[in-house]
């Protein structure tokens, strides 16, 4: 109850009591709790007014105040003028704005206007009146919201008839709402990567900071104070710019913009979808991204402007340009370099200088290329191969004696047992026959022709005639036949203490 109304309750308590019931005048301040001074003003004022009780029926509380207390009824003020609170909540998103710097500026417009404390409150009433996300005041360019939506959306294989959901990605702006959304085969690291490439895009610009949910795909650990990221998702924010703070664990007003964001897309996109039978991803983003237009077109209610208007108005200025050419998707793979100066990604091998054996390096796997990193520098960059159990070698990888290795050929091989005799240039050529490859042939042919070495030409030419008669093809096979004739030749020899025979052996 107001105090004026209070007030007038108790004047018309005095007039009763002294008229009605004639009681002096302590008699009614002890009844009424105010001093007898007060009761004799009131009673003066009453009969200036020419009152009397009872009073006049149609006498109200406020026509009472008037009569008794016509001096304190000033002339009605000048309205302030009211600023528009619409346009000072659009204001205050753009950078480095505040109510203190708005204030001023409508003070400058209007000297007579509210001061600063009543200029505040009256924001602050106005802004309850919005829905709760909306009370949050984001600056242009600061803020983007990333999460998948809840709902999904199926999609059948046409040759099959199996059904499989579609993951929907979404990505909103803090201070225009601008939304962006996409059908996703799943939530792996690498469309979790892709959405946010796309909405960029999409938005033709950067922000500051990005704000995902603690994702798998994007958090690997999630804390309060020290999140850690995965190592692609950190080298996509390095790419763009952007710093990257997850919101902290079960505080949803971290995140209430993309909540509010997926709320709309699942409302006013997937809801509309439900009727529709989808067969591929394509047809299911082409639909959704006309109904985002849609969506970012329509005006918001409590704002009476769309996202599209805000966006460029408030957002689109204050992102910063995009890099010259996209993120191309990566996997980071820590692994040690092995004893041959290779390390694995996929079941394929890749060289790197021989200096970093044992040496820790960290591999980054594009859909082209395999670059393989020491302590942030380049080592070496291959071009992608899916061959399990190969290798990609460059010889300036490799130690001298190693790059020899590359000179070899089958045709070096045949000129060497050519050399040899004719048995021998054949079971190099049988060899080399008997691989796959004839790289894999090499060690092989290496060791039969060293045995020339060992034993001398004709005897090798001699094993070798043997071996093919026996279809023996392998080094060791070779070697036998050639250590076996030296240990015949050893029993034709005439008898001597210095010479063994095989019965030493027995």
């Amino acid at each position: 109850m107001s105090q004026e109304r209070l007030t007038m309750r108790k004047i018309q308590e005095v007039l009763r009591l002294k008229w009605a019931s004639q009681l002096s005048n302590r008699a009614i301040a002890r009844s009424c709790s105010i001093s007898h001074s007060t009761v004799k003003e009131y009673l003066q004022r009453a009969e200036s007014a020419g009152l009397r009780w009872p009073l006049p029926e149609p006498l109200t509380e406020d026509e009472l105040f008037k009569q008794l207390f016509p001096e304190r009824l000033a002339p009605n003020p000048t309205p302030k003028a009211l600023p528009d609170w619409t346009q000072v909540h659009a204001e205050l998103r753009k950078q480095n704005v505040t109510l203190k710097l708005l204030w001023t500026e409508y003070k400058e417009a209007y000297p007579d206007g509210f001061q600063y404390s009543q200029y505040c409150e009256r924001y602050r009433q106005w802004a309850a009146t919005l829905n709760p996300p909306m009370r949050l005041v984001h600056k242009a360019g600061e803020k983007l919201f990333v999460d998948y939506a809840g709902d999904t959306v199926p999609l059948v294989d046409p040759q099959t008839g199996e059904i499989t959901q579609a993951q929907i990605f979404v990505a909103v702006l803090g201070a225009s709402s601008y939304t962006y959304a996409e059908a996703q085969p799943s939530q792996e690291l690498e469309h979790w990567i892709g959405g946010h490439v796309r909405a960029l895009t999409f938005m033709d610009g950067v922000p500051l900071v990005v704000v995902p949910d603690n994702l798998k795909s994007g958090v690997k650990h999630p804390s309060r104070y020290e999140p850690d990221l995965n190592p692609t998702y950190q080298e996509l924010a390095r790419h763009y710019g952007f710093a990257v703070i997850p919101a902290r664990v079960r505080r949803p007003r971290d995140k209430a913009k993309v909540e509010v964001g997926v709320q709309v897309v699942e409302r006013w996109i997937l809801a509309r979808l439900r009727h529709q039978t989808f067969f591929s991803l394509t047809s299911l983003n082409q639909a959704i991204r006309q109904l985002l237009n849609e969506l970012n077109c329509r005006p918001m209610g409590h704002l009476q402007k769309s996202r599209q208007e805000l966006f460029d108005a408030v957002d689109r200025p204050a992102l910063h340009l995009l890099p010259a050419t996209p993120y191309e998707f990566a996997r980071l793979k820590t692994c040690r370099v092995n004893i041959d100066y290779h390390v694995e990604y996929n079941k394929h091998y890749y060289s790197v200088p021989f200096t970093l054996i044992h040496a820790e390096v960290t591999l980054r796997a594009t859909e082209r290329t395999v670059e393989i990193l020491h302590k942030n520098r380049a080592m070496a960059t291959h071009p992608r191969s899916d061959a399990p159990g190969r290798y990609t070698t460059l010889s300036a990888h490799m130690p001298v004696r190693h790059q020899k290795v590359l000179e070899w050929s089958p045709e070096r091989f045949v000129r060497w047992a050519e050399d040899i005799g004719p048995a021998t240039t054949q079971m190099i050529q049988a060899v080399l026959a008997g691989r796959l490859h004839p790289e894999q042939a090499y060690r092989s042919c290496l060791g039969i022709l060293s045995l020339a070495g060992r034993f001398d030409k004709p005897s090798l030419e001699n094993a070798c005639q043997q071996g093919l008669a026996a279809h023996l093809r392998s080094y060791r096979e070779i070697k036998g036949l050639l250590e076996t004739q030296c240990a015949d030749s050893v029993e034709g020899l005439p008898a001597h203490d210095n010479i063994r025979g095989k019965q030493y052996y027995q």
